[in-house]
C-alpha cells in the first residue's frame, strides 16, 4: 500500500478546511441524510462525508460504517482529494495496486468498490469527498456518477450554509456586545448598566447579600470643556474611565451613566467597603494628571435596600448622595 501524495496546495487547504470549523462536531440531521440518499440511490451499503485534516480521515456522517475515522494513510478519499474534477472510482480495489494491500481491503470492512466524489469549497480546495462503498466489486453507472456528484454539491452546500450560520451567530453577539458598550470610553453604557444592576439586586435580594453602588460625578466638567475644549475633555474622560477601571474585582462593573456621571456597581460590598473604595477612586482622580488640569470628583453612595421596588428606586438614593457631595462642597463622598 502507498500512501496518497499530498495536494500541492495541503497548507491553504488545510487551512481552508479549519475555517468550517466541523471537524470532531456532533452528527447533523442535513449530513446524515446526504448520506442515506447517497447509499439508496447508488444501492450500496456504505456511504460517508469523509473530510481530510493532516493525519486522518474524519466521517461527518456515515451509514453502514461503524468507525469514526481512520488514519490519513489507509484513507482511499486522501486519493480522490488529488482530483478536484474527477470522481475517483475503484471497481475492484484487490486488483488495484493503490489499494489491494490496505487494511481496509484485507480486513474490515472488506473494501471492493469505491467511489469518491472530491468536497470542493467555493475557493476551490478538496475538503474532502461523499463516497459510496460497496463489499464486492462493481461498477458505477452514468446516472449514479451525476448524482453522487450533485450530492457531493449539496455536501459543500450545507458546509457553507453551516459556517455562514456560525459567522452570523458570532456578528450578532459581536452587535449585541457594542450595543452595551460606551464607544468613547469602552466601559458599560446605560443599557448595559441596567441589565447588570437588575441582575445583581436579584441576587442580592435571593442571597440577602450586601450590594453597593457609588454615582460618580467630575466637578465643573463643563467649565474643563469649556475652557479646554470637547477634544480634550474626551481625552480625559477616557482617561478618567481607565482610573475606574484600576484594581475592580471581576465582580465589579463600572458603566458610563451620561456625560461626566459614572456608576460602579459592587457586590459583596459593605458600607465601608464602599467608603473605602470611593475615597480610593477620589484620591487618585485628585492626583492624576489629566489633560490641561487637575480635576476632582464628587462621589454619591447607596447601600440597597430591600425596599427599593426598582433599579430605578437605588438609582435614585445614590443620585441624591451625590448631590449632597456637591452640596457640601465638592471633591468628597457623601451619603443619602
Amino acid at each position: 500500500m502507498s500512501a496518497a501524495a499530498l495536494p500541492r496546495d495541503e497548507l491553504a487547504r488545510l487551512s481552508e478546511l479549519r475555517k468550517y470549523a466541523v471537524l470532531d462536531t456532533p452528527a447533523e440531521v442535513a449530513f446524515d441524510d446526504i448520506v442515506k440518499l447517497a447509499s439508496s440511490i447508488s444501492g450500496m451499503p456504505i456511504a460517508l462525508v469523509s473530510l481530510i485534516d493532516e493525519s486522518r480521515q474524519w466521517f461527518k456522517a456515515r451509514v453502514g460504517l461503524d468507525a469514526e475515522e481512520t488514519p490519513r494513510d489507509m484513507a482511499f478519499c486522501a486519493h480522490a482529494i488529488l482530483e478536484p474534477d474527477t470522481i475517483l472510482v475503484v471497481p475492484d480495489a484487490t486488483k488495484d495496486e493503490r489499494f489491494s494491500d490496505n487494511p481496509l481491503v484485507t480486513g474490515n470492512p472488506d473494501i471492493r468498490f469505491y467511489a469518491g466524489a472530491p468536497l470542493v469549497s467555493a475557493s476551490g480546495y478538496v475538503l474532502g469527498t461523499l463516497c459510496v462503498i460497496d463489499r464486492k466489486p462493481r461498477t458505477l453507472s452514468a446516472e449514479n456518477r451525476t448524482a453522487l456528484a450533485t450530492l457531493a454539491r449539496t455536501v459543500v452546500t450545507q458546509m457553507e450554509l453551516r459556517r455562514m450560520g456560525a459567522e452570523l451567530m458570532v456578528a450578532n453577539e459581536h452587535l449585541r456586545a457594542l450595543a452595551l458598550i460606551d464607544p468613547l470610553t469602552g466601559l458599560g453604557n446605560r443599557r448595559a448598566l441596567d441589565i447588570r444592576l437588575e441582575d445583581e439586586i436579584a441576587r442580592a435580594r435571593r442571597h440577602d447579600a450586601p450590594l453597593a453602588l457609588l454615582m460618580i460625578d467630575i466637578d465643573h466638567f463643563k467649565a474643563y470643556n469649556d475652557e479646554f475644549g470637547h477634544l480634550v475633555g474626551d481625552d480625559a474622560l477616557c482617561c478618567f474611565a481607565g482610573i475606574l477601571n484600576m484594581d475592580n474585582r471581576v465582580s465589579d462593573m463600572v458603566a458610563r451613566y451620561g456625560g461626566e456621571e459614572f456608576v460602579i456597581i459592587l457586590p459583596e460590598t459593605t458600607e465601608d467597603g464602599a467608603r473605602m473604595l470611593a475615597e480610593r477612586y477620589r484620591d487618585r482622580v485628585e492626583n492624576a494628571n489629566f489633560p490641561g488640569r487637575r480635576m476632582t470628583i464628587s462621589v454619591g453612595l447607596a447601600l440597597w435596600q430591600p425596599r427599593f421596588d426598582r433599579p430605578e428606586d437605588f438609582l435614585d438614593v445614590a443620585d441624591q448622595a451625590l448631590y449632597v457631595a456637591k452640596r457640601e462642597g465638592r471633591n468628597r463622598v457623601a451619603e443619602a
